[in-house]
């Protein structure tokens, strides 16, 4: 008996697509899916079931004949075909990896607008679907209309990651905590934001109607996890303490910088060589110079060697906060000397930690008690109920990160609208398969580039 002859052998597939089935079903923790050994043994064995019932077979001998026939022919094997590469693109999609695209420079240099990842759920666990009935390959939007329904609705589940976990320092596609709310007319915006400055009634009535999404439906994000689970975290003349110690400065991380010339504006092509997005640059005649130019600290060191180049110095921001660091802007949103460069000290929640409730802490933690982890929470002169019953202290059901873009200055993330639960966490951003500008040229030099995490 040859090679090919035990390949083809029908007790062999069947062994073989067997034991894969199995170790899928174990790693899943789903034992009612072991009904599914069936269908395999009759795939490979029996073939008593047409699985496949809108394929029809046709008489190799005797092909179908005429226009429509052969059309109809035609179009079954289309329909074979795109159902196939619907169902294992998904199950791809959902258990290992998907694509997704950069569409802002919050995380720039490290990934830059226009980048197109590979994100790997793998070493995070993937995350089970909770809004399953959705259109393939699509996320929360068709055209103009929702893609997804709600009628089906299941529990958060994550399955055993082969990873070790996310860590500090990892770049983590999750979904947008403050997306479970919408305003239709600006839906790229933080509803909560607008609320916080315009009032409720009058943000919905100039940008609603408002739009509700479950929490795998909101819009997708890609930060970089500076504070994990447990972590006392603050922000220190723009660097980042965490327990204490300052943490690495990884190379793609830029803040602005006021740079002074000579009067000569620095060319576009020598500021794109330091990696600087030319939709982020510039000139004021009147300074002479940049405002607010992003450089990461090996850019900055370039710069300054530069011949028209008098002065270049950051932009920190110190407390009392300009209008974009005002208190209604900065999580919690209450009255603190907080500002994008001086933050904190703010601590992480971690799944089942307990902490004592008072006036000075609830900020931190209402939208996760209520919101995240789904409590009937109310406030009532200055004391907490759960359910109506008055409750003193809480214990978290699950972790929380705190992620920063890499492009401090120009970051809408956790300083901006507060922690981001584990559930929410989608994957690992692993490979940058294609990379366009702005003009849709290609960056040749970002393709099938590894995106390496700490």
């Amino acid at each position: 008996m040859n090679f090919k002859s035990i390949l083809s052998n029908k007790w062999v597939k069947f062994a073989f697509w067997g034991i894969l089935y199995c170790l899928w079903v174990v790693w899943m923790k789903s034992w009612w899916w072991m009904l599914g050994l069936i269908v395999v043994f009759d795939s490979c064995v029996t073939n008593k079931v047409k699985w496949a019932f809108w394929k029809k077979e046709y008489d190799p001998d005797n092909p179908p004949k005429g226009f429509f026939p052969v059309l109809w022919m035609k179009m079954l094997d289309w329909l074979d075909a795109i159902i196939f590469a619907v169902i294992v693109v998904t199950f791809i999609n959902i258990f290992f990896f998907q694509s997704f695209k950069i569409p802002s420079s919050s995380m720039e240099n490290t990934l830059m607008t226009g980048d197109f990842l590979f994100v790997d759920k793998l070493s995070y666990g993937p995350r089970m679907p909770q809004t399953p009935l959705t259109i393939p390959f699509t996320h929360n939007r068709i055209g103009s209309k929702e893609s997804y329904s709600t009628a089906l609705q299941w529990q958060y589940r994550r399955l055993k990651p082969f990873g070790r976990g996310i860590r500090r320092g990892d770049c983590v596609v999750f979904n947008f905590p403050n997306g479970d709310t919408v305003l239709t007319q600006v839906p790229g915006e933080d509803y909560y934001a607008h609320v916080r400055i315009n009032g409720k009634e009058y943000t919905e009535s100039m940008f609603g109607p408002v739009l509700v999404r479950p929490a795998d439906k909101t819009d997708h994000y890609v930060k970089r996890c500076v504070g994990v689970a447990g972590d006392s975290l603050a922000v220190s003349g723009g660097m980042v303490y965490i327990n204490g110690e300052q943490q690495e400065v990884y190379p793609g991380i830029q803040i602005t910088y006021k740079v002074v010339t000579n009067g000569k504006p620095i060319a576009i092509s020598s500021l794109e060589k330091l990696g600087i997005n030319r939709e982020e640059v510039y000139y004021d005649n009147r300074l002479p110079g940049y405002h607010s130019l992003p450089l990461t600290s090996a850019a900055h060191q370039a710069l300054v060697k530069m011949p028209n180049v008098v002065s270049a110095i950051a932009n920190i921001d110190e407390f009392p906060p300009d209008g974009m660091d005002s208190y209604k802007m900065l999580f919690p949103f209450d009255q603190r000397n907080y500002t994008r460069d001086n933050y904190g000290p703010i601590w992480i929640p971690e799944k089942g930690a307990t902490v004592e409730l008072n006036q000075d802490n609830i900020a931190f933690y209402r939208r996760i008690i209520a919101v995240y982890e789904h409590n009937d929470f109310e406030e009532k002169d200055g004391k907490f109920y759960i359910g109506g019953e008055e409750i003193t202290e809480y214990t978290f059901k699950q972790n929380y990160y705190f992620m920063m873009g890499d492009n401090r200055h120009n970051s809408l993330d956790s300083r901006y609208w507060g922690f981001v639960p584990e559930d929410h966490i989608v994957g690992r951003p692993a490979l940058i398969w294609l990379s366009k500008d702005a003009s849709g040229r290609v960056r040749t030099n970002r393709l099938f580039k590894f995106v390496l995490n700490s």
